[in-house]
């Protein structure tokens, strides 16, 4: 999608919308005059509570993202009260390494098979995207998915090296909307460090150890308004990943570096993958796809 979409008379889902920027870009996207905002989260902080009790067009639904029955609810709770699926999924709900789940102290037993982080800020934005998919497919509506990820994702961190490695999965998701590009498009929003409680109280123990200050962080509604211009302005097409920082916002490219041996976007002769294995491994895909798209019109 290269086009402009407006958030007017649109419904959102915002996942991690309690607090941060996701509580921030639930308020913006309110005040710009979106039909209905969902806050998906655990709870609400007492500003959130503030602002969604006088605020008509905001209301909060339950949403525990390592659950995906609850990313699938607030799908379904829009199409109870509207009649309608989502125009707007941005899936802002994350945690740094937190003392239930980290690397370092590994507190997760054996038999956990997988980390809690990993759930949260892994899967759950794969799996909220798919579900984002099969709605818009399903109600044949153009939509956007707006991914929210530290910047820290596309580094690499002795101190909290789990969550800088978690970048491959989400990024992989540029991809999968090229082949519909028509009825949808996602964003990947990677803010740096930002004066919110992931960086400061809200996990237990990283405002101590990172003892962030103002002087290099920017602030929720910076990364908010990021959002907002990553979804509405046709200058970034699906699948752009869209950086935003103290030194300001930049478009990562797909590769990051140019790959080895292309020039002017273009690989030599014999290097690139040949149009009928692309063709043939869409195939299976683009089946899939079909079998869903008009289910819910």
């Amino acid at each position: 999608m290269s086009w402009p979409f407006s958030t007017l008379d649109k419904i959102v889902v915002v996942t991690g919308g309690g607090s941060g920027i996701g509580l921030s870009y639930a308020v913006l996207a309110a005040a710009n005059g979106a039909k209905s905002v969902i806050i998906g989260d655990i709870e609400l902080t007492d500003e959130a509570q503030k602002v969604v009790a006088k605020t008509t067009n905001l209301t909060f639904q339950h949403c525990d993202v390592t659950q995906w029955a609850d990313s699938q609810r607030l799908i379904d709770v829009c199409i109870t009260k509207f009649g309608d699926v989502p125009d707007i999924y941005v899936a802002s709900a994350g945690v740094f390494e937190p003392p239930y789940s980290n690397f370092w102290d590994d507190p997760e037993p054996l038999e956990s098979n997988g980390y809690k982080h990993v759930d949260i800020n892994v899967n759950h934005p794969i799996k909220f995207t798919r579900l984002a998919m099969r709605a818009l497919l399903g109600k044949q509506k153009q939509g956007v998915v707006a991914l929210v990820s530290p910047l820290l994702d596309t580094a690499s961190s002795i101190q909290l090296p789990s969550i800088a490695q978690l970048n491959m999965p989400w990024l992989g998701l540029r991809g999968v909307w090229a082949i519909h590009r028509g009825s949808k498009a996602s964003r990947s929003i990677c803010p740096g460090i930002v004066s919110t409680p992931i960086w400061t109280t809200g996990t237990p123990g990283s405002g101590e150890r990172f003892g962030i200050i103002e002087d290099i962080s920017i602030t929720p509604k910076v990364v908010a308004k990021t959002i907002r211009e990553g979804i509405e302005s046709p200058e970034y097409p699906g699948g752009t990943i869209l950086e935003v920082s103290k030194l300001g916002t930049r478009v990562v490219p797909e590769w990051f570096i140019q790959p080895p041996g292309m020039v002017d976007g273009k690989m030599p002769e014999g290097t690139d993958v040949p149009e009928h294995m692309i063709v043939k491994s869409l195939e299976p895909i683009m089946s899939v796809t079909e079998r869903e798209r008009g289910k819910m019109a």
